[in-house]
C-alpha cells in the first residue's frame, strides 16, 4: 500500500509540474500576441497623431479653417460620399426663403429709400420670396491651394457670387486669396445672408453699401497671422471696386478699392471670448444711387473718393453646449468728396458727407430655440450733407428696432420669426414688417467662422 500511495504523489507531483511548467510558456505565447497586437495598434495611433499635427501646420501656416464654410484642407479627408476630397469635393446647397408682410404696398417698399443715403427701396414682395438657392463647393485643388465657389440661384436666374482660390503652404503665416470673394472688411460684410442673425442685413450695411454689403469683388487679398499670445490677423485687399453704391464700376478703369483690416480675440473668461478689429475700406466713387437729383426720372451721379471706417466687436459667453449668449455691434463712418451732377437741372456741385451708423444686437440661446433683438441707426453722431457748400435736410435720422424668434429643428434647418419696426423714410413714415424665414442646408456644409 505504500508503494502505492507513494506511487501516486510521485505521478501526481510530476504531472502538476508539467502542467505548472506548461501554462507559463502558454500564457507568454498568449502575452507576445497581445503585445503585437498592442504595437500594431500603437504604430496605426501614431500615424494618426503625425497626420493631425501635419494638418495643424497646415492650418497654422494655411488658417484654411477661416474661410467661411470652409472644411478641412486635408486631401484624404471623406467627400461626399468617402474616398478624397481631391477627387470628390464638399458640396452643399442651402435653400432661404421667407414670407413677408408689411403694412405699405409693394409700390410703397420699392421707393422707400434712405435720404442722403441711398435710393434703392426694399426689394421685398409682400407675400411668399424665394432669396436663393445657393450652391457651395468646396475642394483642395492640390497640397498648395483650395479652391471655393458660391452660386446662388434666385427666380431671375444664377450668378456667380464668389470663385477664388486660397493658399495653403505660405510660410511664416502668409495667406493669399485671389479670385471674385466677399472681402474682410467688417463682420457681417463677409457673411452669406444665411448666416445672419437677422433675416436682413443691418442698418449701416444697407445705407453705405448696399442689401448685402459689398458683395462678392474680384480682386486679391493678403492676411498675415503673426505668432502672438493673442489671436491677431492682419490683412489688405486690392479689390476691382464693382459695388454700385460706394464705388461704381466705371469710377477707374481697373482696381480702385483698398481696403486694411485686422482681427483679434482673446478669452474673457472659461466661457467667453471677446472677439474684434478696426477696417478701413477706401477708393474711387461713381455712384447713380445716392440721391436722385431734381428730378428723379433724370437722376444725379456722384464722381469722388469714398472713405468707410468700420469697428467690429463680437462677446460670445458659452457656458455649455446647450445654452450661449452672443451680444454683436458694429460702427460705420463714411467720409465723401466728390461733384454731384444733378441731369435734371444740368448741373455740377460739389458734395460733401460725413455720416455715421452703427447697431447693437444681442442672441440668447437655449437648446434649439433663439430669441434676439437689434436695434440699428443712421446718423447717430454724424449728419453732413452738403451740397454746393450748402447743408441739406434730410429730416429725422433712420433707425430700426427689430426682434426675432428662432427654433433649429436640426443643425441643417432654421425657422425664424422676425418683427421690425422700421422709422428710416425722410417722411416719418413707419414700415412694421412681420417675417416668416425657413432656412434649410444639405450636403458637407462646413461650420460658419467665429
Amino acid at each position: 500500500m505504500k508503494i502505492i500511495y507513494f506511487f501516486s504523489i510521485f505521478v501526481f507531483t510530476f504531472f502538476t509540474s508539467a502542467a505548472f511548467a506548461q501554462d507559463p510558456g502558454e500564457r507568454l505565447n498568449k502575452l507576445e500576441e497581445i503585445v503585437k497586437k498592442q504595437e500594431k495598434t500603437i504604430e496605426q495611433q501614431q500615424k494618426t497623431v503625425e497626420a493631425l499635427k501635419q494638418e495643424m501646420e497646415k492650418q497654422k501656416s494655411g488658417r484654411a479653417s477661416l474661410e467661411p464654410g470652409a472644411p478641412s484642407a486635408s486631401p484624404q479627408s471623406g467627400g461626399l460620399f468617402g474616398g478624397s476630397s481631391l477627387t470628390n469635393p464638399n458640396i452643399s446647397a442651402v435653400l432661404n426663403a421667407f414670407a413677408y408682410s408689411s403694412n405699405l404696398t409693394n409700390e410703397e417698399l420699392e421707393q422707400r429709400g434712405i435720404p442722403g443715403f441711398t435710393t434703392r427701396g426694399i426689394e421685398r414682395q409682400r407675400g411668399f420670396n424665394l432669396d436663393a438657392a445657393e450652391l457651395f463647393i468646396f475642394a483642395p485643388v492640390d497640397p498648395f491651394f483650395n479652391f471655393y465657389t458660391t452660386i446662388p440661384v434666385t427666380e431671375d436666374g444664377a450668378e456667380l457670387e464668389e470663385a477664388y482660390i486660397v493658399t495653403t503652404a505660405l510660410p511664416a503665416g502668409f495667406q493669399i486669396k485671389g479670385g471674385k470673394f466677399k472681402g474682410g472688411f467688417s463682420r457681417l460684410n463677409a457673411q452669406h445672408p444665411h448666416a445672419w442673425d437677422f433675416t436682413d442685413i443691418a442698418l449701416p450695411y444697407r445705407a453705405f453699401l448696399g442689401g448685402e454689403g459689398l458683395g462678392g469683388e474680384k480682386g486679391i487679398q493678403l492676411t498675415y497671422l503673426p505668432a502672438l499670445p493673442v489671436y491677431t490677423l492682419l490683412g489688405a485687399e486690392v479689390l476691382q471696386g464693382e459695388n454700385e453704391l460706394l464705388f461704381g464700376p466705371d469710377a477707374g478703369s481697373g482696381p480702385h478699392a483698398f481696403s486694411f483690416f485686422v482681427k483679434s480675440s482673446f478669452d474673457t473668461s472659461d466661457n467667453s471670448t471677446l472677439y474684434f478689429g478696426p477696417s478701413v475700406l477706401f477708393g474711387k466713387t461713381k455712384s447713380a444711387v445716392i440721391t436722385s437729383g431734381s428730378d428723379p426720372a433724370l437722376g444725379a451721379e456722384l464722381q469722388g473718393d469714398s472713405v468707410l471706417y468700420g469697428f467690429e466687436m463680437v462677446w460670445k459667453w458659452k457656458p455649455s453646449s446647450q445654452q450661449g449668449f452672443t451680444l454683436q455691434s458694429e460702427y460705420l463712418y463714411l467720409s465723401q468728396n466728390g461733384d454731384l451732377e444733378d441731369f435734371g437741372a444740368a448741373t455740377v456741385n460739389p458734395l460733401v458727407r460725413k455720416q455715421d451708423g452703427f447697431y447693437v444686437q444681442g442672441i440668447y440661446r437655449m437648446n434649439r430655440w433663439r430669441i434676439g433683438g437689434r436695434y440699428d441707426r443712421l446718423a447717430p453722431f454724424s449728419d453732413t450733407f452738403k451740397l454746393a457748400g450748402t447743408e441739406q435736410d434730410l429730416g429725422s435720422a433712420p433707425w430700426r428696432a427689430a426682434g426675432s424668434l428662432e427654433f433649429n429643428p436640426s443643425e441643417f434647418s432654421r425657422i425664424r420669426l422676425q418683427y421690425t419696426h422700421d422709422r428710416t423714410a425722410g417722411d416719418g413714415r413707419e414700415n412694421n414688417e412681420v417675417i416668416a424665414q425657413f432656412i434649410f442646408g444639405i450636403g458637407a456644409h462646413a461650420g460658419h467662422p467665429f
